[in-house]
């Protein structure tokens, strides 16, 4: 796989090697004074963002997530009141919509058929009734017309 080396050397080129400078002990200079343990902040342990608890100083620790209230589980019933009773109201006033409607209707075909062929029928009985009725019969009635005559005649046999 790799070719194999035939006899001549690989080229010598030039090595440069990194020597560090030798460190100094470190100083940690003048000390300062600590102060006593009664004047340390509480400490609180609070997960950072992979989850793991570090210390933090209780005056820097984030607000504590209060616990929500509890909620009301009773079961609901499946159509609200309100909403039934806006129901109820449509349909009811659907209905009488329709009812009304209806009756205006049954009025309009009403007048329809007065004007069409029962005026008619009126107009032929008001005639009827105010016709005398030798008219309606052309005489041959039971009607019996009754004359009197006086006839006076002066005699003067004097």
């Amino acid at each position: 796989m790799y070719p194999e080396r035939l006899g001549h050397a690989p080229a010598e080129r030039a090595v440069t090697v990194h020597q560090p400078q030798p460190l100094t002990a470190y100083d940690p200079g003048p000390s300062t004074a600590m102060g006593p343990y009664a004047e340390r902040q509480p400490v609180v342990w609070v997960p950072d963002a992979y989850g793991r608890m570090v210390p933090m100083p209780k005056h820097l620790a984030p607000a504590p997530v209060l616990a929500p209230e509890p909620r009301d589980l009773t079961p609901l019933p499946l159509l609200d009141p309100i909403a039934q009773r806006l129901m109820g109201a449509g349909i009811g006033g659907g209905a009488l919509s329709a009812g009304v409607g209806y009756g205006v209707g049954e009025v309009i075909n009403a007048a329809a058929g007065i004007s069409g062929g029962a005026l008619v029928w009126v107009a032929v009985i008001v005639l009827a009734l105010r016709t005398p009725a030798r008219a309606i019969t052309s005489g041959k009635g039971s009607t019996v017309n009754i004359r009197k005559a006086v006839i006076k005649r002066s005699h003067f046999h004097g």
